[in-house]
């Protein structure tokens, strides 16, 4: 596989973990595409009953477009009570029937996202924050700062007319796809954490529809090549089929004997290995984080800035 242009999708698609879409990072052989992104919001609040600051009260989840907190101490603090909140949440809807997550939810995972973006682009500020927390938090943003600033590295800018052009979606239900990725797992010895980490990063669990500029297409973003060898011919837009192939192409490139091999053979860049490593080790560390990354949204870059395309306004 060759590498790519610019690549659009929850990140170029890659959405970049954590960060959004289309803003490029590059692609090799099997995979994937590439992409990045930003952070403005608008909308507004709800409550939740958990008490996610500790006390048993009623809690408002923070509006789409609150101010993150510029100095240490603040985003310490906002970080700890958002992490509670929103796992307290997770807690109860994946209790639950209900397929769709709870707008608190939604609403303290965008805000976690933007908060480990902030830390993303201030190296002296995620230092001084992570310094602040207990230390299961800090292991925790550790490796979400990690991840996004490495992916966020990685990507430039995109025009107007390539936003208007890409194709945005609901993803598939978070419990659904958790079990397309154990089915990878059971299939082909590729923990599925491994999995969800790369559809995170690659398309934010197939929001991102477009191809990239260089041809990968769906939700685990395959060139066309790759796919019709790995892709047991399946359906390369269907997540199922989709998570297959992935796990079919990283057990045949060393998975999971050498993740760094084989996800290094799904896009060679090793800010991207790094970055679903990361990510990968949070979702073992808590499997709550792999709802919690479910919520995150597609952002891209702008010349003038950062805009974030999904979730609530």
């Amino acid at each position: 596989m060759r590498f790519p242009d610019v690549v659009v999708a929850g990140g170029l698609v890659v959405v970049l973990a954590g960060c959004g879409v289309a803003e490029g990072t590059q692609r090799v052989d099997g995979g994937p595409g590439a992409s990045v992104a930003g952070s403005r919001n608008t909308g507004g609040s709800s409550s939740l009953g958990a008490g996610g600051n500790g006390s048993g009260a009623a809690v408002q989840a923070p509006a789409p477009d609150v101010e993150i907190p510029a100095e240490a101490g603040a985003l310490a603090a906002a970080l700890k009570q958002t992490t509670a909140a929103l796992y307290a949440g997770i807690d109860a809807w994946t209790a639950g029937s209900a397929a769709a997550a709870p707008q608190d939810v939604v609403l303290y995972a965008l805000h976690q996202q933007r908060i480990y973006r902030a830390m993303a682009r201030d190296p002296k500020l995620a230092r001084e924050t992570i310094g602040r927390l207990p230390k299961p938090l800090a292991a925790e943003a550790r490796d979400d700062v990690k991840a996004v600033s490495g992916l966020l590295s990685l990507a430039r800018p995109i025009s107007a007319a390539q936003r208007k052009r890409m194709r945005l979606a609901e993803a598939e239900p978070a419990k659904r796809l958790r079990g397309y990725f154990l089915a990878g797992e059971k299939r082909f010895g590729v923990e599925w954490e491994v999995l969800a980490a790369i559809m995170l990063v690659e398309t934010k669990f197939g929001r991102v529809r477009s191809a990239s500029s260089s041809g990968a297409q769906g939700p685990m973003q395959f060139m066309p090549g790759t796919w019709k060898q790995y892709g047991m011919g399946g359906n390369v837009h269907r997540a199922k089929d989709a998570v297959l192939g992935a796990a079919n192409y990283l057990k045949a490139s060393g998975a999971p004997g050498n993740y760094r091999r084989a996800i290094w053979a799904y896009n060679h860049d090793t800010h991207y290995v790094d970055a679903v490593l990361a990510h990968a080790r949070q979702i073992k560390r808590d499997p709550r984080s792999f709802y919690a990354y479910y919520n995150w949204q597609v952002f891209v870059l702008s010349k003038t800035g950062e805009i974030r395309l999904t979730g609530p306004r």
